[in-house]
């Protein structure tokens, strides 16, 4: 899949307003392929209004408070997923409307489990989140001022295939782990394993499998809407295996079913419209945790959350960027100030809002690989989400074993940019080899990135070719020297 943007010498005329504000026709796309990446998009990335809840509603703050006041009985989790879903819902139809890209954005994972165990347990949830809104000003700031678009600028061309590349394995580890079909083994030497028990059990693991098979039969065989239809196909299947099965889901209580689903238990839903409580929204303090934990303790905390969004948006419009083949000959997505802005303000937005960092998505991809190339998807997967704060009932019938085959493909999809990556260059090779197998081994994008930037850094030095290191890689290099450092430096500052 090349790497430079599409041409077109011939691109058809606007065939209405809408198709001329969204540049449909000039992208070779069409409002129907919009329409159905905008939904896949949403499908395979939902299970954040479910998770969300989960990661932050039953952490508990330093003075044993829970987040939107709940007694750690789950009666606070409708008020974190509406919240949740508002803020994904504003921001996406942002990005489609500003930005005029297929990207979607929501509660960071990751980030929102940092803020939630590292953060909030040692001050207030409304301090944790002004922290939250504080590094949003902060990216903000370097965007405006063209510092991030200038790093990107400096970032060798190959390394950038290679973050995307990496993303694409990330994703689809991240779709067989959600599914169950990876998991971890709890004893041994051997991490991860397929299964529960090196074989592939359950009835939930298998719903997915099937899904799989479908969506790669649909696929090859080109049909419009493959990835769409093969959501829904699994999901009717998942709903009648539970009606039939009764299998319930993995953790209920204190009881434990391996071989239960993992997020949502399929089934149609007693009830189709819900109202909305937001409770959690404007629940931030902006300068109240450096009061509590002290400044040096708080500016670290920023350090940290900054740089893993600063990273994990770059990467993820890269790689949504190549693989809708939107990139210019400097491997940029149209609009990039303008797509990093509103990352920006979504980070800010989800701390007011109390719900965590919002950042770009990855699952994005699914959408662009069924033929979404414009922001009027995002606007699509955007409504979707406003809408689902009234009709979560429906959301909650597709279990994420349902979804993720779409990640497993698009991980493929991705994958075959690796081809332009010159293997046999070393002071290139080895930089995006750490970078495409730290990203899926760490569980994360930034770690890839990192290990990536600061060993092209070392090996131009150890070559005797520091000079035509760019002054920003260098600065960016140990920027990460201290990002991967930042528990010792914590540990000797006392912090």
């Amino acid at each position: 899949m090349s790497h430079a943007a599409v041409e077109r010498p011939s691109a058809p005329q606007p065939t209405n307003g809408l198709d001329r504000f969204f540049k449909i026709s000039e992208r070779g796309s069409s409002i129907g392929q919009e329409i159905r990446g905008g939904v896949v998009t949403f499908f395979t990335m939902a299970y954040i209004v479910v998770l969300n809840p989960l990661i932050l509603g039953f952490a508990k703050d330093a003075n044993g408070n829970f987040l939107g006041g709940g007694a750690g009985d789950g009666s606070n989790l409708p008020a974190i997923a509406a919240g949740t879903a508002l803020v994904a819902g504003v921001m996406t139809i942002l990005m489609g409307l500003v930005a005029n890209f297929p990207l979607a954005l929501a509660t960071g994972l990751g980030l929102n489990a940092f803020v939630a165990f590292a953060i909030a347990s040692k001050m207030t949830w409304a301090d944790a989140m002004g922290l939250v809104v504080l590094e949003g000003v902060i990216i903000l700031i370097l965007v405006l001022t063209g510092f991030r678009t200038a790093v990107f600028h400096a970032v060798p061309t190959q390394l950038k295939v290679a973050i995307s590349v990496g993303i694409g394995l990330f994703i689809a580890l991240i779709g067989f782990v959600d599914a169950g079909f990876v998991r971890r083994t709890g004893q041994g030497p051997v991490p991860v394993q397929l299964g529960t028990d090196g074989f592939i059990n359950g009835w939930p693991t298998f719903v997915f499998v099937l899904g799989l098979v479908l969506i790669v039969i649909l696929w090859v065989r080109k049909v419009k809407g493959a990835i769409l239809l093969a959501i829904i196909g699994t999901t009717v299947v998942a709903i009648v295996v539970e009606a039939i099965a009764k299998i319930g889901p993995q953790v209920a209580g204190d009881k434990v079913n391996p071989v239960g689903w993992n997020l949502v238990v399929p089934g149609l839903p007693d009830k189709i419209i819900e109202t909305p409580t937001l409770s959690t929204l404007g629940h931030f303090s902006l300068l109240g945790s450096f009061q509590r934990v002290g400044i040096v303790a708080a500016v670290l905390l920023i350090f940290t959350l900054m740089l893993a969004d600063f990273f994990d948006t770059m990467g993820t419009m890269t790689a949504i960027g190549a693989e809708a083949g939107l990139l210019d000959e400097e491997g940029l997505p149209p609009s990039t100030e303008r797509i990093l802005v509103i990352d920006s303000l979504a980070a800010a937005a989800g701390g007011a809002a109390g719900v965590s960092s919002n950042t770009a998505y990855i699952e994005s991809a699914s959408g662009v690989g069924e033929g979404a190339r414009t922001g009027f998807a995002s606007v699509v997967t955007g409504v979707l989400f406003l809408l689902s704060m009234v009709f979560a009932p429906l959301v909650k019938i597709i279990p994420s074993e349902a979804a993720v085959p779409a990640l497993v493909l698009v991980g493929f999809l991705m994958m075959q940019q690796v081809r332009e990556i010159d293997w046999n260059d070393l002071e290139i090779a080895i930089p995006a080899f750490l970078t495409i197998v730290l990203m899926p081994f760490t569980y994360s994008i930034t770690a890839g990135i990192g290990a990536g930037f600061v060993a092209y850094v070392l090996i131009k030095i150890v070559r005797g070719k520091a000079a035509v290191v760019h002054p920003l890689m260098w600065i960016v290099a140990g920027l990460f020297v201290l990002y991967f450092a930042i528990d010792p430096i914590k540990a000797a500052l006392g912090v």
